[in-house]
């Protein structure tokens, strides 16, 4: 696996280095030492799915408040999405920007969400599946989010969401 770091501070894309041969192909998809090699050190302790039968689905903005933050590796197993990564770290150098991705499954790639940043996905396909990699378990009471068409944030999502849940669309706005 090959770890680059990319505009927002401490975020990396994952790319798998497979092994092919007549079988097909052999990939790490995680390792605490190459995390470690590449100044992203990971720990992960929890691992979620998040099943999406509908095309257009939008989860996100998350993030978990202090001192519960989690740092999360987000993996497509099946379909794609548009992966967008917000820096909610008043102190980072990159503070309210964000990047965004396509990962699919075909691809195999990754991204390393850090503590303090939101992200959030808007599915391609139907019948897609989300793997999350979290550094920390899950403590109930401290979700957060912040919505994903705040015009602060300058999200261009390639489509409009379909699918929504109530509580996605209440988070606030940066801007308030």
């Amino acid at each position: 696996m090959i770890l680059t770091q990319t505009a927002l501070a401490g975020v990396f894309d994952i790319a798998l280095a497979p092994h092919r041969d007549a079988r097909g192909f052999f990939a790490r998809v995680y390792c605490p030492d190459a995390f470690d090699a590449a100044g992203a050190a990971f720990q992960s302790v929890q691992i979620n799915l998040s099943r999406n039968p509908a095309v257009h689905t939008l989860r996100g903005l998350h993030f978990q408040r202090a001192p519960h933050a989690e740092g999360k590796i987000i993996r497509v197993v099946r379909g794609a999405v548009f992966e967008a990564v917000v820096d909610l770290r008043p102190e980072s150098p990159t503070y309210l920007d964000h990047l965004t991705r396509r990962l699919d499954a075909d691809g195999g790639d990754a991204i390393l969400v850090p503590e303090g940043c939101a992200h959030g996905f808007l599915t391609l396909e139907a019948d897609t599946d989300v793997l999350y990699q979290m550094n920390r378990a899950y403590v109930p009471g401290h979700a957060a989010g912040v919505r994903y068409d705040d015009p602060a944030l300058k999200i261009s999502w390639p489509a409009t969401p379909v699918v929504v849940a109530p509580a996605d669309r209440r988070w606030p706005r940066i801007t308030g």
